[in-house]
């Protein structure tokens, strides 16, 4: 079998011929010609037999590595003139455009991005990591489910950090289907505005029910004319209970100054390490989390006032078998306690609920909760961890739909042998 031959089944390359292969130190400098006669624009469809030159340089592109050598494919390519796109070099069939990697590579990185952490991926292939990213951002732009917006009754928004100094992306889950369907940088409304763009008129008048936290900006953008005005909007439960706790963390570090500041340190030593056991559930304390709660419960002062009213919340929302006018009983009830509670941060909290009882109740009666979207957070909270070395907001989003999106990667060992 000549060397041609044998690279061309290995490497399986579609619509190609391979005319030389050169072996250097550490490379394998594969050459091949395209097999089809028509020209192909890499961007659209247009197709053409008139080329309007040839590139003077061979074009390359790396290739899944062959033991310790790296493999780089190499081709003299023509340039036609697409009526959309002006002058352009014609499209590969092995090769996304604009790429300078195969999509086997291309596919392998995008793989590898949703599992392991950057510095591996860098070393057992050989990349940079922007070279992961940009590959990322190719294997989404073209896999992508383009039907992953229709047929949406129930959707859940939420921002979340992918880099430091604040810089979000906003999240579109839908509940029914359990995946992330649109992402975008930023998180007020203007950026909510383009998933409705997107989605369009007709297919908004379908959503049912959005979930969000109590921020106005996603409320004001879904309640827009030609958006879902006719959407049940619930509060997500998870980002109430989430401010009851924050409510009560402020009262706990107040303690805990104040007891710091005594001149007999056995109270602040008592007191140390008590945030863990005030922040989990009940149910998942051990045995010195339970002991360490018991002594605050008989001190009975604001830390114990403050842990029981983030309880009393969490149960509330819950919902349980609780209708809706018993729901809105016991939030009232729970809100009259928090204003006469002394405690600054539940004060304020009580407001907040007060204005948002409707959208509360919502997800109380109908059993609507971002739970799901939380739960992709946890895990895009880790994908977000290895994207810091990203400085594009659409990498760090085509990792996110990588790892929780309707996308399904081939790997090329896993591709039917030819």
């Amino acid at each position: 079998m000549r060397v041609t031959t044998a690279f061309k089944r290995l490497l399986r390359l579609e619509d190609v011929n391979v005319t030389d292969v050169e072996f250097l130190p550490a490379l394998v400098v594969v050459t091949v010609v395209l097999r089809r006669r028509r020209l192909v624009c890499p961007h659209c469809e247009h197709k053409t037999r008139w080329r309007y030159d040839t590139r003077p340089a061979p074009s390359s592109w790396r290739h899944l590595d062959l033991g310790v050598w790296r493999v780089e494919v190499r081709a003299s390519l023509r340039r036609l003139v697409c009526p959309t796109h002006g002058v352009v070099a014609e499209g590969v069939p092995f090769a996304r455009p604009g790429a300078h990697l195969t999509r086997d590579f291309d596919d392998l990185l995008a793989w590898l991005a949703t599992r392991m952490d950057k510095t591996s991926i860098a070393r057992l292939c050989r990349v940079s990591w922007r070279t992961v990213g940009r590959a990322c951002e190719r294997v989404v732009a073209s896999d992508l489910d383009p039907g992953r917006l229709d047929g949406l009754f129930r959707v859940g928004v939420d921002e979340i950090s992918w880099r430091r100094q604040h810089k979000y992306l906003t999240l579109v889950v839908d509940h029914d289907r359990g995946r992330v369907i649109w992402g975008a940088e930023g998180r007020d409304s203007v950026t909510l505005d383009k998933f409705f763009t997107d989605l369009g008129p007709q297919r908004s008048g379908l959503i049912e029910a959005v979930s969000m936290d109590l921020g106005p900006a996603f409320l004001k953008s879904v309640r827009a004319e030609g958006h879902a005005p006719q959407a049940i909007v619930c509060a997500d439960p998870f980002h109430v209970v989430q401010l009851a706790t924050t409510a009560m963390d402020e009262v706990r570090r107040w303690v805990w100054n104040n007891l710091r500041d005594l001149p007999d340190q056995r109270y602040a030593k008592a007191f140390k390490g008590a945030r863990w056991c005030l922040l989990k559930n009940p149910e998942d304390l051990n045995a010195a989390q339970q002991a360490q709660l018991g002594r605050i419960r008989r001190t009975r002062g604001g830390m114990w006032r403050a842990y029981e009213m983030k309880e009393q919340l969490r149960a509330i929302v819950a919902g349980g078998d609780l209708s809706r006018d018993e729901a809105a009983k016991l939030l009232r009830a729970w809100c009259r306690r928090a204003a006469r509670s002394r405690l600054a941060s539940f004060v304020r909290l009580a407001g907040t609920i007060r204005e948002r009882t409707d959208m509360i109740l919502n997800a109380i009666e109908h059993g609507i909760s971002n739970g799901r979207v939380e739960g992709f957070n946890t895990k895009v909270r880790l994908i977000i961890r290895r994207g810091y070395g990203f400085h594009s907001a659409k990498a760090a989003l085509a990792l996110v739909m990588l790892a929780a999106g309707p996308i399904t990667l081939t790997l090329p060992h896993e591709q039917p042998a030819t």
